[in-house]
């Protein structure tokens, strides 16, 4: 009945639907816990002749793919942290030739002996094994290991290995394009020759060039607009010469790299751009052209996929780990160089692409569907591998080197930014600010008050800044200065992690979402939201009576707590709470971490009454809530999903609290992480890290309706 509609063909449909493609894929993607350059291939999949046929890979696809292409390399030689490439030259031109050479070869063999390509597919077949992308890296930055030996080493031998597949690649596609009546050693002596003369001529003239007109012109088009004009430019020369275009945009990436700081506007835009269309367009005309019905006509394909992820993958295995007893490293860090390199992505793609464009004979292609659809399958195992190991290899490291966090530790960094959306909690939350904050530094406190931009903002935002006038003045009251800002946001999450930036706030302490309905969420619209997008302390209250009043904290501390960089921040704070208000402390907690927390209380708070009772498994939560009476004060620290701390039962932490403690006194503690800033956004990064996955709330549902379905049939 609809077959006469598809595939669409009118150009705004077709945009249409590639941007609702761009903009669900990876929410869809974040939830299964799958890379996003992998959903949009599979989207592509999906859309295509080989799918359900609603979109034709028409001009559009090869006009914006190629633009993807290079921008996919163009930005991995702007990222390149070419400082830590020169302070560790030696080690990282060792770890760089072996996890090029070794993987290279042994796919060389199979590709020749096992899988049955000719020479030049299988050169290329080498070129993708042998380099890698760090799809990874993000794990590394959320245990704070950025500056790690074993991740700067791996972070350079990944540059290594790119540039010299890359160069390979040039090679590999002038050879197959010379023919047979020159000579192999003259072909590749003319290549290495043009190579040189190329990338010395650029790198006289192309930062000259940008240095002279970025320090001339300032504004953003102007800019962006050069810096693409340099981009096409130096792939066009490089493809003029019969070099391969995908080396040009990388080595123009690197040409440009100083001028273009990493957290600049023009960066951001330049990353904005490309993640946002090009390279979302490139990565769904691949996956249209991949027929996924070849995996269930043969084995054969499935074959294929498994000796390439296993070649590919003990290749680098091989080099990680020869490299890490080579060099005396522990074997944490042989897993974390192991787990860095391992991973094929957006690098493996555009090199499978250029292939795919070379044609050897009459209608023969250097790479074939069967190929095509093996290394797609092979990136999506590669990436699991990677992330795993990795998770590993960064958790082994920090529990045998815990990293204290001096920010955490001193203190210095304080300003807390205080979140007041209603006149009820607001005493009693700035309250808790008062008693947390170092009257030595005094710096003050941020109140903030976020209204959302809908029918009623002009209303909304008279109350918010009658409230923050009158917390201005119930600081002042206790010789407190008080900064105050009401800002309107679309939503509210977003404004108050704006907030959080602009102040460069060390914390930030929120009231907790009251639920009007059985059905709504514990933590409310946009607290997991803070979460997930801020790294540093956050802090969640529940005070039902005057902080005068408590008589006792109670604090319930997960295993491995000492080894997150916010352990002091909330020890700190917890602790001059309690001093102010002369009350007991009484810890929860295995004894390794008591021991420690003991130590913290005697040398900086001997004066606080503290008080320590072991907790063998965090199981026991329930038995203490049950405990904690109505004149204490229940702090729960948690912890942040995938941190070291981190325990799958605190999914289950809204349910405990809303069965177990249900009015009494409460704070939530989410420390201080290691992380990216929220800003940083690629597709080899997850946007946004779910606190649930797919498959938790799916079960999450289903317990839900069981239990009330019980219930019907036992009231029937």
């Amino acid at each position: 009945m609809f077959s006469s509609y598809f595939p669409v063909t009118d150009p705004t449909w077709v945009f249409f639907i590639v941007l609702c493609i761009i903009l669900l894929a990876p929410m869809i993607m974040t939830k299964l816990r799958i890379p996003h350059i992998i959903g949009m291939v599979l989207a592509g999949i999906i859309v295509g002749k080989y799918g359900l046929n609603i979109l034709e890979r028409d001009d559009s696809f090869e006009l914006f793919g190629q633009v993807g292409l290079y921008y996919i390399m163009f930005l991995a030689g702007l990222e390149m942290d070419t400082d830590g490439l020169r302070k560790n030259v030696k080690q990282v031109a060792i770890f760089g030739l072996l996890t090029f050479l070794i993987p290279f070869f042994l796919v060389y063999l199979a590709g020749i002996n096992i899988m049955g390509y000719s020479m030049h597919a299988t050169l290329l077949l080498c070129c993708i094994m042998a380099s890698n992308t760090l799809i990874a890296y993000p794990i590394v930055g959320k245990y704070g290991l950025q500056r790690h030996k074993s991740v700067t080493i791996s972070v350079g031998a990944s540059m290594i290995a790119l540039t010299l597949a890359l160069l390979s690649l040039s090679m590999i596609v002038s050879l197959a394009d010379s023919g047979s009546s020159v000579p192999m050693p003259v072909t590749v002596l003319l290549i290495l020759v043009k190579l040189v003369v190329y990338c010395v001529v650029l790198l006289l003239v192309i930062p000259r060039v940008a240095r002279w007109f970025l320090q001339r012109y300032s504004d953003a088009v102007t800019q962006f607009i050069f810096i693409l004009s340099q981009l096409f430019l130096c792939s066009a020369i490089c493809s003029l010469i019969g070099l391969e275009g995908v080396f040009g945009a990388f080595y123009g990436g690197l040409l440009l790299n100083r001028y273009i700081p990493r957290v600049s506007p023009l960066m951001g835009r330049l990353e904005f751009i490309g993640n946002a269309l090009f390279i979302p367009y490139f990565l769904i005309g691949v996956g249209m052209l991949i027929n996924i019905r070849a995996l269930f006509y043969s084995w054969h394909t499935a074959y294929i996929v498994l000796i390439m992820v296993v070649i590919g993958t003990v290749g680098k295995l091989l080099a990680g780990y020869i490299v890490g007893i080579g060099l005396r490293f522990p074997l944490s860090y042989g897993h974390m160089m192991f787990g860095l390199t391992s991973a094929h992505a957006a690098g493996s793609i555009a090199i499978v692409m250029v292939g795919r464009n070379l044609q050897i004979a009459d209608g023969v292609y250097l790479v074939d569907n069967e190929m095509l659809n093996g290394v797609v399958m092979m990136i999506l195992f590669t990436c699991i591998i990677s992330s795993v190991m990795t998770e590993l290899a960064c958790r082994q490291i920090v529990l045998h080197n815990p990293v204290e966090s001096e920010i955490g530790k001193s203190g210095d960094d304080e300003k807390i930014l205080l979140a007041l959306r209603n006149e009820e909690t607001m005493r009693e939350l700035l309250g808790l600010a008062i008693m947390m904050r170092n009257p030595k530094l005094n710096r003050g406190l941020v109140g903030l008050n976020v209204v959302l931009d809908d029918m009623n903002v002009a209303m909304n935002q008279a109350k918010g800044k009658a409230l923050l006038e009158k917390a201005q003045k119930a600081a002042s009251a206790a010789d407190v200065r008080m900064q105050t800002q009401s800002r309107i946001a679309t939503n509210i999450a977003n404004g108050m992690i704006h907030a959080f930036k602009e102040y460069d706030a060390s914390e930030i302490i929120i009231g907790q979402h009251v639920k009007k309905t059985e059905g709504e969420n514990f933590w409310g619209l946009f607290t997991e939201n803070l979460t997930t997008e801020l790294n540093r302390q956050i802090i969640i209250a529940r005070v039902t009576q005057p902080l005068n009043t408590i008589r006792r904290i109670q604090v319930v501390v997960p295993s491995r707590a000492e080894y997150e960089p916010g352990f002091h921040r909330w020890l700190d704070r917890l602790a001059r709470m309690a001093s102010n208000l002369e009350c007991r402390m009484q810890f929860h907690c295995k004894p390794a971490t008591l021991s420690l927390i003991n130590q913290y209380i005697q040398n900086i708070y001997p004066h606080v009454r503290a008080e320590y009772t072991a907790m063998t498994h965090w199981n026991e939560v329930p038995k203490i809530m049950g405990n904690v009476k109505d004149d204490h004060l229940l702090v729960i620290i948690t912890a942040r999903k995938g941190t070291i701390s981190y325990k799958s039962v605190f999914e289950k932490l809204p349910q405990e609290i809303s069965q177990y403690y249900k009015k009494e006194n409460l704070m939530i503690i989410f420390p201080d992480q290691y992380g990216e800033p929220v800003n940083m956004m690629t597709f080899a990064a997850p946007q946004k890290n779910e606190q649930l996955s797919a498959y938790t709330q799916i079960h999450d549902w289903l317990t839900y309706h069981a239990r009330r379905l019980k219930k019907i049939v036992h009231s029937s």
